[in-house]
């Protein structure tokens, strides 16, 4: 049997950010119980391409959206329009507009920020939760990006971010640049610490001295896929992807459980051997918080791992899957 076709389609969620036309822009297929897929930064839900149609075949409805500001969706201009408490409610009116009351909900990088959100701000639309590479804890302020580069801002992106259109203005001048050296394999993390310090100092922000920026592992796309990431981010810029950064603090201020509160829907937690940023070890722990948790590392994958690895990802997705959710 083959795969249900993914279709593109725009939902509109009108007065989302106050905007009349305010719309997200979806890949769907299948039916069945809903699962929902969030990408992160920076990301498209095109990255979740080998997920979505594997899903769909095996009896589920599958849903991935371009967050507000990515893609095809609605990018407001607002700092403030990136809340966790806006994210997760983009997911909630989607499901609303889509006549569904649940769904499992699936995250990476950001993404799985806002999935572990969704299961304390809206349990009651949420089935499971699973994610990848992104543990269930609290988020980390930016005071501590900043003190892993002793204040040295310019060496820490997500301490960079913080500045309100520095970053985006160089790195819309660069897209191109930046999907090459970020879509890229997991490498050795000695090599990657290598080139972290290639220049003396700790540099933890590949968007900045771009030209220079050191690139490790192989790269995940084609050029055809290069050249769609690059259209679409040459389209909307990088400012709405820079402003889910920017409320880190804020949404520790206004949602300190997340990270916490005790999630009792069936979790699945995939990590990645060869991700430097989000170390399988930051999931320890997760157990004494999600009741009902099940934990795998992916070998030999970096932070891209539902790409780099998708069968392996997919054999655990839809394992879980199956056996929780299955009709």
């Amino acid at each position: 049997m083959s795969a249900p076709e993914v279709t593109l389609t725009q939902i509109p969620l009108p007065g989302r950010a106050g905007d009349p036309g305010f719309h997200l822009a979806a890949h769907q297929a299948g039916d069945g119980p809903a699962v929902v897929f969030c990408h992160g930064f920076p990301d498209l839900a095109r990255g979740w391409h080998h997920q979505l149609p594997a899903v769909a075949g095996a009896g589920f409805r599958v849903i991935a959206a371009d967050g507000r500001g990515y893609g095809g969706s609605s990018c407001p201009e607002p700092i403030d329009a990136y809340t966790m408490t806006e994210l997760a409610g983009d997911l909630v009116a989607m499901l609303d507009a889509l006549e569904i009351k649940k769904a499992v909900f699936v995250g990476h990088d950001w993404g799985g920020w806002v999935v572990w959100a969704m299961a304390i701000l809206h349990p009651d639309r949420v089935a499971g939760v699973a994610a990848a590479c992104t543990p269930y804890i609290p988020f980390p302020s930016i005071e501590k990006h900043i003190d892993l580069v002793e204040g040295d801002i310019e060496r820490q992106y997500v301490a960079w971010f913080q500045r309100d259109h520095e970053p985006e203005q160089h790195m819309d001048q660069h897209i191109g640049t930046i999907v090459r050296n970020t879509m890229r394999t997991g490498a050795p993390l000695a090599e990657v610490g290598a080139a972290a310090f290639a220049d003396g100092k700790l540099n933890m922000n590949p968007f900045w001295n771009i030209e220079n920026a050191p690139v490790t592992g192989e790269p995940l796309f084609d050029e055809a896929e290069t050249e769609e990431y690059t259209a679409q981010f040459a389209n909307t810029g990088f400012r709405g992807g820079i402003n889910w950064y920017r409320n880190i603090d804020r949404n520790m201020a206004d949602h300190p459980t997340i990270g916490v509160a005790p999630i009792d829907v069936p979790c699945l937690m995939l990590t990645a051997e060869l991700d430097p940023a989000l170390r399988p070890r930051f999931a320890d722990g997760m157990e004494d918080r999600c009741s009902n948790l099940e934990l795998h590392m992916i070998e030999n994958a970096g932070h891209w791992v539902q790409q780099e690895q998708a069968e392996v990802f997919n054999q655990h997705l839809l394992g879980w899957l199956q056996r929780h959710f299955a009709e």
